[in-house]
């Protein structure tokens, strides 16, 4: 079967029944006025509309292409600030530098440790002087013992606030890359999933956007998971950045999250081709050099590109991406019984 449409009639019989019977017929007189005449295929609407009618209506179509549609789920996100980040780094440098000049001291005491213990075995020294010395070195140690604790204990808070990524960026020589959310260059997003999804373990990257338009979401790259949640969600929770100028801090932003294990097989026609009718989408179908079918489309999904369709049109059918809405004034206007 070419193409799907209510009651599901195969296009060979629906052809040979258009040659048969009278359907609506729609032309061009010569006063350039379209008449039209309406009747059903078994409660089917068809349209027949003649070449230069076409033309003349602005009336285009397009043979959709097989896509394989990459399912999503929708999450909210907010911009955050590194200022507690950059914080926990100046803390971490501050104790990185009294830990070295820990170690400077506990170094010099052990070489002059080592000069007295020389003094004391040759008798030029008093016991008095060594042990001075030696509890000058044990108080250095214990200086330096305690300096490591201290820059474990803001690595640790680094970690636990931040994920081990953002953490690792804070305190090594990999610091460079805070210069881009420092620089408004690139913006830190928390993103939290609903309670019940997850983030797939090959997906490093999101769409997001500020104003919930799909069609404007900019790529986000994963950092890592985050070790914080939203209370008022409670599901799991992620660090991305995004190269946005337009964003700032605190602003929420919608993200759209893909789901690689529920890929699906389908095709996708742009906006213009969805038709509305009594709270239902349909499109038209081109069965034939100058007839049309109106299908109805039970399920689709917003795309990028426009509306991605499972299982109601077929690849390689020919549907109406301009002029939908003509036809279907045209069809409706067929129903209208004539008057004598």
């Amino acid at each position: 079967m070419l193409f799907s449409y209510s009651n599901k009639i195969p296009l060979k019989a629906v052809l040979m029944l258009v040659a048969s019977f009278a359907f609506t017929l729609v032309s061009a007189d010569d006063d350039g006025v379209i008449k039209s005449q309406m009747q059903r295929l078994g409660g089917q609407p068809i349209v027949v509309i003649d070449a230069k009618t076409q033309a003349a209506s602005g009336l285009k179509t397009t043979v959709v292409e097989p896509v394989q549609h990459q399912t999503e789920f929708e999450a909210i996100g907010k911009v955050i600030g590194i200022q507690p980040l950059l914080a926990l780094r100046e803390r971490y440098l501050v104790a990185q530098a009294e830990l070295n000049g820990a170690k400077a001291r506990l170094k010099q005491t052990g070489q002059s440790l080592k000069r007295q213990q020389e003094l004391f075995r040759n008798g030029i020294a008093a016991k008095r002087s060594l042990q001075e010395q030696e509890a000058q070195g044990s108080a250095d140690q214990a200086l330096v013992d305690a300096r490591q604790i201290r820059l474990m204990a803001i690595a640790n808070e680094a970690s636990l606030m931040w994920g081990k990524e953002l953490a690792e960026w804070a305190l090594s020589d990999k610091a460079s890359k805070l210069k881009e959310f420092v620089s408004g260059r690139q913006h830190l997003l928390q993103v939290t999933l609903p309670a019940n999804k997850h983030l797939a373990s090959e997906v490093d990257s999101i769409l997001v956007e500020s104003t919930g338009q799909h069609g404007k979401a900019r790529p986000a790259a994963l950092i890592s998971r985050s070790t914080q949640v939203d209370n008022t969600m409670q599901g799991e929770s992620y660090f991305f950045q995004v190269n946005d100028v337009g964003l700032s801090m605190g602003m929420k932003v919608a993200a759209w999250i893909p789901e690689p294990a529920l890929g699906q097989s389908g095709i996708i026609i742009p906006e213009s081709a969805l038709v509305w009718y009594i709270g239902q989408a349909y499109v038209y179908i081109k069965a034939a050099k100058d007839t049309f079918v109106r299908c109805v489309i039970k399920d689709f999904s917003i795309t990028p590109g426009g509306y991605f369709i499972k299982d109601d049109i077929k690849a390689g059918e020919e549907v109406v991406t301009t002029g939908g809405q003509m036809l279907l004034s045209e069809e409706l206007r067929g129903q209208i019984p004539d008057e004598d």
